[in-house]
Order: structure tokens, then sequence, then C-alpha cells
């Protein structure tokens, strides 16, 4: 049984924490005790006491500012967990595994790091951590999300059991939910908006190739949720799952987004609101995609008028014993089933379930390794299995060929 020390206090460290204290109350194991630790100390405490109301297990709770090193260092070393479950800004990636690498203590997140200062995402930073890491003998494990993370996983899984070799991969990702707001975004809105806004990429033919945000857009049609226009995106699992599976000669992401979400989103570029350089303002700087992070509503508070479902999944195409064949792996999720268990909206959940198996996993050794790794680096069957255990089902269906864009 193992203490997990999780950090971070929105929607997805909160389904997470659920999530872990359900397996606590059945007495499945591998968790034993968890703290959870963010900067604001009373959203902490408002997931303890949900966590309690809704499991019986009670949590700690602790205050960190996880930017500041020693700090951190200080309280892995009062608390003496077993692993970290990263799930603050992907900001402080790099500082929670300075202090992970000065305890010994295992790491895992769910989004690659970004520096605040450029919207650049890749995972440069992360695996130039990779020999320091095995070194002391820890394990860090990367971008144990939905996506990243569980996209990438039916895609191991797809390679596993029904290709000899993927040639093509697009990863779909659509948000059918409502949450009632004239704007507002169902993650942390500063990551969602510099995501959105910056220029599309995808892998094809050995290079990447570019081109502006939002201008390539495509229609389908999501089971359960219906049409939807989605548009060609740049995502971290991009570079992973190009950099492990070798062989996939194109990977495209492919986002949903409403027309009023891309309306509001293009007047607030217009007037600089998305901008991420400090502007001078009343003799103090600030920036102005922090100012309207700060306006806008909470993620974790749509929980309770969002309603819909989201539909996420992976198309492979590609050969078994030589003949051609595409699949189509997906999971849907309620927004209101996910609140009705945890208290928040479906995408956190798809993000927090994952985050829970993936820690389930290392504390398990299930997943074992010195270094730091992704997700696709893993043998993919038993993350499968308890996907379907912890509340995101998953179908796979055969489909008459690719998708034809």
């Amino acid at each position: 049984m193992s203490k997990v020390l999780v950090i971070g206090a929105g929607g997805v460290s909160s389904v997470a924490v659920h999530k872990m204290a359900q397996l606590i109350a059945s007495g499945q194991g591998p968790f034993s005790e968890i703290l959870l630790a963010s900067r604001t100390l009373g959203k902490c405490v408002a997931i303890a006491e949900s966590v309690k109301h809704r499991t019986g297990i009670e949590i700690a709770t602790a205050r960190i500012d996880a930017d500041n090193v020693p700090a951190t260092i200080a309280l892995l070393e009062s608390c003496t967990p077993d692993l970290v479950v990263n799930l603050a800004l992907p900001y402080q990636d790099l500082p929670i595994m300075d202090a992970c690498l000065a305890t010994g203590v295992n790491y895992l997140d769910t989004a690659n790091y970004e520096p605040r200062d450029e919207a650049k995402f890749e995972y440069k930073w992360q695996w130039d951590y990779h020999e320091r890491f095995k070194e002391a003998g820890i394990m860090a494990l990367l971008g144990s999300g939905f996506d990243p993370g569980v996209t990438s996983v039916f895609t191991c899984w797809l390679k596993q059991h029904h290709f000899d070799r993927i040639g093509t991969l697009d990863i779909l990702d659509c948000n059918g939910g409502d949450h009632g707001q004239h704007f507002a975004t169902n993650f942390n809105p500063e990551i969602n908006i510099r995501e959105v806004t910056a220029p599309a990429r995808h892998w094809e033919n050995g290079d990447w190739v570019e081109t502006p945000a939002l201008s390539t857009k495509q229609t389908f049609d999501f089971e359960q949720v219906g049409s939807r226009n989605m548009y060609l995106m740049y995502h971290e699992e991009i570079e992973s799952i190009k950099t492990h599976i070798p062989e996939i000669e194109r990977v495209r992401f492919w986002m949903t987004f409403g027309d009023a979400y891309l309306t509001h989103l293009e007047v607030l570029q217009n007037v600089g609101m998305t901008a991420i350089e400090p502007i001078e303002y009343e003799g103090q700087k600030i920036v102005p995609l922090q100012f309207l992070k700060a306006v806008l509503p909470e993620p974790a508070s749509l929980g309770e008028t969002t309603k819909g479902k989201t539909n996420i999944g992976v198309i492979a195409t590609g050969e078994k014993d030589g003949a051609k064949k595409t699949l189509y792996v997906k999971n849907i999720c309620s927004h209101e089933a996910a609140f009705e268990e945890t208290g928040n909206q479906g995408v956190s959940y798809t993000t927090g379930v994952p985050a829970m198996i993936g820690a389930a996993l290392m504390l398990s050794e299930q997943w074992a390794g010195a270094g730091v790794f992704n997700i696709e680096q893993f043998d993919p069957d038993p993350f499968m299995d308890m996907l379907g255990e912890h509340g995101l089902p998953w179908t796979v269906e055969e489909l008459d060929g690719p998708l034809a864009f």
C-alpha cells in the first residue's frame, strides 16, 4: 500500500483523488494515503470534504507553491510519498521533477512542460531528465491523461492486438457538452487558449507540417454527439507517438469547437486579451491572458451546469497479415454522470481517471522502470482493463476505410 502526493486542486485533481479514495474505500489498493496540496489551500479543503462525503475516506491537505523547488522538497521530505502526481499547471512540471530528483520520489503528470513566456509545446525539456532519473533509480511517467494518455494507449493496444504495422493515425477529440456560459473553457483557460491559438502541426512522412491555427476544418459525425466541426491542431502526443511508434507515417490531431467559442476567441485575440507578453498597467506588469483567466468561469465550477457527452478516440489504418484495415477505438463520457459521481464535468473526469490509473499501475509496479517514460512505452493491456472498470468504457469498430480527408 502506498502514499501519494497530488499537486494541484482543479477539476482534474478532484476527479483523481475521488477515484483514488474509491479504491481505498473498496480495500483494493494500491493507494493507502492521499495528500492533496496546491497554492490555494481552500480548494484542497473543499475537495477533501467532497471526498469524505462521497467515499468516507479522509485525505490530508497542504499548501504548496509548486514553483518553489526548496518548498516542494521540504514537503516531500516531510510527507515521504511513494509517488507525486502532478496535476498543477504545465509550467510547473520541471520544478516538481527537480524536487522529485532531490528526494528520490517517483513522478507522474498529464501534460508536457510549457515555458510561461512562449507558447511552445514539446517534450524535449522533460526527456532531457531521463539520465538523471535513471541514475537516481526513480521513474517519471509523462502524459497520463486522456489526450495525451488514453489516446496513446488506444494506439498501442491496436498495434499490439490488431495490426502488424500502423500507417496513419487520427486522434479525434469532441466535447459535445454545453455549460450554458457565453464563453468558458473546460480546462485551465490559460492553457486551453494557448493551445488553440498556436499554429497547427501534424507529422507526415518524416517531417512536421505546419499550418495556421484553426485554418483546417472538417466535419465528422460523432456517436451520441452528432455532426461537429473539428479543427486540425498540434497536441503533444503527436511528438511522443511518432517517436515511440516511428513506423506511423502520419499522425494528426483534431478537436471540435463551436462557432460561438471561435467568435469569442477571435474577438479576444483581436483586442490583445490572449497575448502572453506582459504589459504595463497602472504601474505594474500584467499578462493579458492571465488576466482573462481570472475573469473567466473556473472550469471546476462548470460541472453542475454542463450537459451532454464527450467522444474521444483514435482512427488507425494499417496492415494485418498483409491485409489493410481501419479500426476506430473511442470512449464516450457523460458530463452528467461524471458530475453525479465526483462533482466534476466530463472533461475533468476523462483526464482525472487516467491519472489515477497511471498512478495505480506505477505503485503496483505493473509499469516500472528507471528514467523518464511516455505512456506508449508500457503494456497497454492493464490500462485498458482499468479504463472499463473505473468509468471510461471503450469500444472498437472496423471502418470501411481511413478518413477521406
